[in-house]
This record gives C-alpha cells, sequence and structure tokens, in this order.
C-alpha cells in the first residue's frame, strides 16, 4: 500500500511558525514510542531533486542525473516494503516532480510516519572518491560533511521566498547549520540505529566502501520529528560506481540493502516497543495485580540528548528519582526503578502526566539493557 500526500501550505506555515516559535522557547519535542494495536508501521521514502533540480550528475558525457537514479531505487524500496502486510509506504514524489524541502519534511509529519529515508547520489571533484554513506541530522563534524550537507542544502535557493520559508537559514552558514539540528535531536538515537542498519548492509553483504555513519546539516531532515536519515549511496562522479549506480543490478542490489535495514530496524522496533491495547471498560476500576521479574529493573525514559543536564527536579517538571546515563557522546534520562512492571506503567503515567507524553518503559536484567517484551513474555 503508498500513498502519496499533498499537504495544505497554509498549514505548513503555520506549522513551521509554531516550531520555531518552540526552538526559541527552548521546548523540544520527544519522539512517539507507543504504538496502537493494528496500526501500520509507516515508513516515508524520499528520493531527493526532481523536476527542474537535477542533482549531482556524474563526469562529463556520462549524462548520469541523480533525480533519475534515486527515483528508481526509491521505487524498488517501496515495491519490497508493500510486499510486507504491516508497512504503509509513503512518498515525497514517485514521478520527476520538484518538491519543496519543507514539503518533503512536512509530508512526513502529516502521515504520522515511523521512519524517513531519503535518498541520493554523491558527487566530488576527483573521480577517485567512492563509498556509501549515511548521514543523521547533527552537528558537522568536519569541513567534508559540512560541505556534503550545503550542497544538498543549495536547492532551497530554487524555491519562491525560501529567506521566510526558512527562517533566514542560509546554506552556506556553519551557524545555520548548528540551528536547526536542536529540535531534532529527541530522536537521534532511533536516527543512528536505522542508519548503522542500513550502513552495515552496504558495507558488508554488497561490499561498498564503508564511508561510514555521520552526522550532518541536512535541511530536509530538519522538519521530520520521527527517525529521520540520508543515504548517499555512491558517487556518480566516479566512473566505476556512477556505472553502477545507473545499472539495473546497481538498483536493485542498494534497494534491497535499504530495504534490508528498514526491515532489521522494524524487527528491533517491535521487539523492544510494546504494543498497547486499550482494555474494555469495566464499571469496577481494580488496581492490577503485581507483575515482578526477578533480577529485572524497569525504568521510565523521558529524553535521550546530547545535553547534559543536572537531574534535580525543577530541571525535570517536579520529577523525582531521576538518572542520567551516558551512552556515547549522549545522555539518557531515566525516571524511576522497580522490579514491578504495573508499577513501571504507574511511573510511565506519571511522567506522562508532567507533559513527558512520549515517556516509555526499558528494562534492564543484571545490569543490562533487554526487551521489555522478552521479559514480559518470560513471565
Amino acid at each position: 500500500m503508498n500513498t502519496i500526500i499533498t499537504p495544505n501550505n497554509n498549514k505548513i506555515v503555520m506549522i513551521k511558525k509554531i516550531f520555531f516559535l518552540a526552538f526559541l522557547a527552548g521546548i523540544f519535542l520527544l519522539p512517539t514510542q507507543f504504538i496502537e494495536a493494528q496500526q501500520k508501521f509507516k515508513v516515508v521514502l524520499d528520493p531527493g531533486h526532481g523536476g527542474t533540480d537535477p542533482g549531482n550528475l556524474g563526469a562529463p558525457k556520462s549524462k548520469y542525473l541523480e533525480k533519475e537514479i534515486v527515483l528508481k531505487i526509491a521505487l524498488k524500496v517501496g515495491e519490497l516494503l508493500e510486499k510486507d502486510k504491516d508497512i504503509e509506504v509513503i512518498y515525497t514524489r514517485k514521478d520527476d516532480t520538484f518538491i519543496d524541502l519543507d514539503v518533503r519534511g512536512q509530508i512526513a509529519q502529516k502521515s504520522k510516519a515511523n521512519l524517513f529515508i531519503s535518498i541520493h547520489c554523491d558527487a566530488f571533484s576527483s573521480p577517485h572518491a567512492s563509498g556509501a554513506g549515511t548521514f543523521v541530522l547533527g552537528l558537522h563534524e568536519n569541513d567534508r560533511n559540512f560541505e556534503i550537507a550545503k550542497k544538498e542544502n543549495q536547492v532551497i535557493l530554487m524555491e519562491d521566498n525560501y529567506k521566510e520559508k526558512y527562517g533566514g537559514f542560509n546554506p552556506n552558514s556553519p551557524e545555520s547549520v548548528i540551528g536547526i539540528t536542536m529540535m531534532q535531536e529527541e530522536y537521534l538515537d532511533q536516527s543512528l540505529t536505522i542508519a548503522s542498519m542500513i550502513q552495515n548492509k552496504f558495507a558488508k553483504e554488497l561490499k561498498r566502501k564503508d564511508r561510514l555513519v555521520k552526522q550532518a546539516g541536512f535541511l530536509v531532515l530538519r522538519n521530520t520529528f520521527m527517525p529521520s536519515v540520508l543515504v548517499e549511496t555512491g558517487f556518480l562522479t566516479n566512473p566505476k560506481e556512477g556505472a553502477y549506480l545507473s545499472s539495473e543490478k546497481g538498483q536493485k542490489e542498494m534497494a534491497k540493502a535499504i530495504y534490508d535495514g528498514i526491515k532489521a530496524y522494524k524487527k528491533e522496533y517491535d521487539a523492544n516497543f510494546v504494543v498497547e491495547v486499550k482494555p474494555e471498560p469495566t464499571p469496577i476500576k481494580e488496581k492490577p495485580a503485581s507483575r515482578v521479574f526477578k533480577n529485572v529493573k524497569f525504568k521510565v525514559q523521558i529524553a535521550s540528548s546530547s545535553k547534559k543536564v543536572k537531574t534535580v527536579p525543577h530541571n525535570f517538571k517536579g520529577l523525582k528519582n531521576m538518572e542520567r546515563v551516558r551512552v556515547g557522546a549522549h545522555h539518557k534520562y531515566y525516571y524511576g526503578e522497580t522490579s514491578d512492571y504495573e508499577k513501571a506503567k504507574e511511573l510511565r503515567t506519571v511522567a506522562k502526566d508532567k507533559g513527558y507524553t512520549s515517556a516509555f518503559i526499558v528494562a534492564f536484567k543484571n545490569g543490562k539493557k533487554v526487551s521489555v517484551n522478552k521479559v514480559l513474555k518470560s513471565e
């Protein structure tokens, strides 16, 4: 099943203003982790460029057009995903159409997607540059990452009133790039997970040169408040890679790798996130019996961020018993601790009532993080 969504322009402007004001006020949206029963897992596929924007070109006389290659790859990814009845595929474009960058993000927002995958081809001054890379939104870690993001962001210069639409964003300014990363940060954990899974397929299964998972300030990812990645499938300026990506074989293999990465992410998503089924209303509310699991500690995760915040109540809307754990370059913030799953649900309710509407339960067994579903099944 697939859908193309055309957002209302007035609503887009209104929503962007709300997001921008929220940014100025220091309000950061949290990811939605819980899903209702029977809801499909929604994936937005975004073939970069299109229409009057050809994207990157190959070597002289090669006649490679990024917009055509990425569209073919995206459609092949969608064809594979659509075979799964539990997945709904949404495209930002299915033909040679130019779509504004902010509209691409709004399509994802309006669909309430679980994943946003933007597909591109790279280019470089040297014909020897090669390999596939996957990016998540973040501060550019080096000049090369910034240059890649700047090149992809330049497309906004083709849009009408781009200064007004993007709040004065300047694709040539590192300071502008820093600003767009702030509101997406809460989704960084999940974005890094799906990016790593896709990149692993490129490097280990297709034996492509591994350009790793990196962070850069891609404008197309700014308004996608969900796990989001941008894939650079290879260099059209490399004669060998350009020929591979423009071939049916290359496009099928790259599509299969992206598909496999998405499926791996969904499998982990399904294993770690409990499907909440609302019970039928009853005239008498009975407190559920305790469900205590030996050697297991349940905690409520309310945030994940690169910011190190003191775990004092006034920093967390009055919540006490907060814990901060460093994982790589980021900090995860947990509320409470109990071996009783029913009490953990109560803690989650408290956190949600305080405004952390996307708070979710995590489990640790003997100090190691484990799947909540597996713990519950062990009962």
